[in-house]
């Protein structure tokens, strides 16, 4: 019980730290590896208290493909050689923004700590009733896909759309590029593919006959 408690306050810690170096970097590569040792903490958190389930998802989803991700975006765009306009002082648009939707973020916060601090009816985890011949994935699978289906695959399409949305908003049509149809590859035929020409003795043929 001890080491549990060392490791939980360790991990803890950790998260915490890495979660401040993330918004207070100077530098968008940094800002990005402190993101990853702070879901790679949660992660070990989550696997601790025993949801192994939601650890090893923050693991596989988060660490190994969302965060590589943002890595992979940020160094392609540079962002790290951009001037930081909060520090050096110039003024942004996008900062009074910003702290209003954090403002409005850590309000709803407040609102969903409250209400959950002191409602009377709330059900305490000591009345839940656990099967332990069932694993977590098993019980967070048949909650998804049973009662929660819905829900899930409306939210599966808002992504799809959202992906959709973004590949029309940043496509930029451009002229006077060569550019390969598959369709015409792959539906062209033998007589169309194959030209043969009959060539004259000790006579060359040129390319644009």
């Amino acid at each position: 019980m001890l080491f549990h408690s060392i490791f939980f306050y360790f991990f803890s810690i950790i998260a915490i730290f890495s979660a401040l170096m993330v918004i207070t970097s100077r530098s968008t590569i940094n800002s990005v590896f402190f993101l990853i040792l702070d879901f790679i903490s949660i992660g070990c958190l989550f696997i601790m208290v025993g949801a192994e389930f939601l650890g090893i998802i923050i693991l596989i989803v988060y660490v190994g493909a969302v965060a590589v991700l943002f890595l992979f975006v940020v160094m392609m765009l540079n962002v790290a050689q951009q001037k930081q306009s909060w520090f050096i002082g110039k003024k942004s648009s996008h900062i009074p923004f910003g702290l209003v939707v954090s403002v409005i973020i850590f309000l709803e916060l407040l609102v969903v700590l409250g209400g959950w601090k002191y409602k009377k009816n709330i059900m305490s985890s000591s009345n839940l009733f656990i099967n332990e011949n069932i694993s977590n994935t098993h019980l967070i699978g048949t909650v998804m896909y049973t009662d929660y289906i819905l829900y899930f695959q409306i939210s599966g399409i808002i992504l799809l759309l959202s992906m959709i949305g973004a590949i029309v908003l940043t496509y930029q049509k451009k002229d006077n590029i060569k550019k390969q149809s598959y369709i015409n590859q792959i539906s062209r035929e033998k007589i169309t593919s194959i030209e043969l020409k009959k060539v004259e003795f000790e006579k060359g043929v040129k390319i644009d006959d």
